[in-house]
């Protein structure tokens, strides 16, 4: 097995192979690789490692694993577990280890050393008022590796800096310590202090916080939990799997019988306060850049929760028509990246919630600019060589209409025909025989 040093060096020389690392990838049969920018690239050592054996990514799984029993029993049991690691002095990582096809693989996400802050990250004013909510429900969505986490200790962040309150987080793992400010922090991990979520979860309404993070919300049981915690004047945080702020809604719903759909409506709509979904888009220039959709807990919003949306009543609707209030679609925010040139139109179409709204939304910034919106030339209904012919063929047209109009040149005298009276039109003596 590595010893710890062995694996330190690793990490080090795979950090200084490409600008701002995101991700480590262990895989048999290829070699190290980075995410940079979000692209894969391979870090080649010579000349021991240049493609993983199985037998490395064991060793290196293990030794990332340092003998805990917990995490063994987890890999052994569900086929992955998930850790933190520190590279002292350097980075920390959230770790998970998996096997596949009876091998195992490992892919590390590089965590920041500092809690970014609401401004840091450019995140709308709106977040603050996130933070200075008093009870019922925040949630944060996007896909693995879009930057919820991220979001949610800058919101931390912002109560941790303006209130002396009481904060249980209950992490799997936890991935940003949060130093002494105004507010006291008590951060669990999974498997190390709680078993599953709603067993924490149910710890934590013993704990008398204030704010409760739950890091995610897998199963019906937690998110009942999390219903109950909003309810007895708990603000709690968690994040979904999910790809934008109407599906939120549905999923949390689904999770529950047909016959209990009506309750929970009502129970959802009187404590969700906010859901943020974040999608990462490649910037122009490299790096990358998030689009948030934001959706606030007004009249309507509450309404279509608990009655369901209707076609005159959508969630995307309604934020599409509140942006005064800062919500916004994911379409509105990538129109304004696109305004401001930080993506491109290709980019900007293929993140796009509504593909035509999108399209009518750049066709409209490029006419305001001045640019020109559709392609002449592809509106024609004709051929191009049939077009040419037909335009050569008016061309001529127009030119033996001048010339007849014209009459013959000055000093042209035109032959009489034999028998032909001065004055008269000359016969047709097309056909006639001699």
């Amino acid at each position: 097995m590595l010893h710890l040093f062995h694996l330190e060096y690793i990490l080090n020389k795979l950090l200084n192979a490409a600008p701002d690392v995101s991700d480590i990838n262990m895989t048999v049969g290829h070699p190290m690789q980075v995410e940079s920018g979000g692209e894969l690239l391979p870090v080649f050592f010579q000349p021991e490692i240049r493609a993983l054996t199985a037998y490395q990514t064991e060793a290196l799984a293990l030794s990332l694993l340092r003998g805990d029993r917990h995490l063994m029993n987890t890999l052994m049991d569900t086929g992955s577990c998930d850790l933190a690691f520190n590279l002292e002095n350097r980075a920390r990582f959230r770790v998970n280890v998996f096997t596949q096809q009876g091998r195992y693989s490992i892919v590390m996400r590089k965590l920041e050393n500092y809690i970014r802050s609401i401004e840091d990250l450019g995140l709308p004013s709106i977040f603050q008022q996130m933070a200075k909510e008093k009870n019922g429900i925040v949630l944060v969505t996007g896909a693995t590796g879009t930057g919820k986490t991220t979001t949610l200790a800058a919101i931390l962040d912002e109560i941790n800096s303006a209130q002396a309150v009481h904060v249980v987080t209950l992490e799997d793992p936890v991935e940003f310590i949060h130093s002494p400010k105004m507010s006291t922090f008590n951060q669990r991990e999974l498997g190390t202090d709680f078993r599953n979520f709603s067993e924490g979860l149910r710890s934590a309404l013993r704990q008398a916080p204030k704010v409760i993070l739950v890091g995610e919300m897998r199963d019906r049981e937690t998110v009942e939990m999390a219903l109950s915690a909003a309810e007895t004047g708990h603000l709690v945080f968690s994040t979904l799997h999910t790809v934008d702020a109407g599906t939120t809604v549905n999923r949390i719903i689904g999770l529950f019988d047909h016959e209990e759909e009506k309750l929970i409506r009502v129970r959802l709509a009187d404590t969700l306060r906010w859901v943020v979904s974040q999608r990462l888009l490649p910037k122009i220039g490299g790096g990358r850049v998030a689009a948030l959709e934001i959706m606030g807990a007004s009249l309507l919003i509450k309404d279509i929760i608990a009655n369901g949306e209707q076609p005159d009543k959508t969630f995307y609707g309604a934020i599409e028509s509140m942006q005064p209030l800062g919500f916004q679609t994911f379409d509105q925010h990538i129109l304004e990246l696109f305004k401001s040139k930080q993506i491109n139109e290709e980019t900007a179409k293929t993140f796009s919630s509504k593909k035509n709204v999108m399209n009518r939304g750049i066709d409209n910034l490029k006419a305001l600019a001045g640019e020109s919106v559709y392609e002449l030339d592809a509106l024609s209904l004709e051929p191009p060589e049939e077009e040419e012919a037909q335009r050569a063929a008016q061309q001529a047209a127009a030119l033996a209409a001048q010339q007849a109009q014209a009459g013959p040149p000055p000093g042209h005298a035109q032959q009489a025909h034999p028998g032909q009276q001065p004055g008269q039109p000359q016969p047709n003596v097309a056909g006639t025989r001699g």
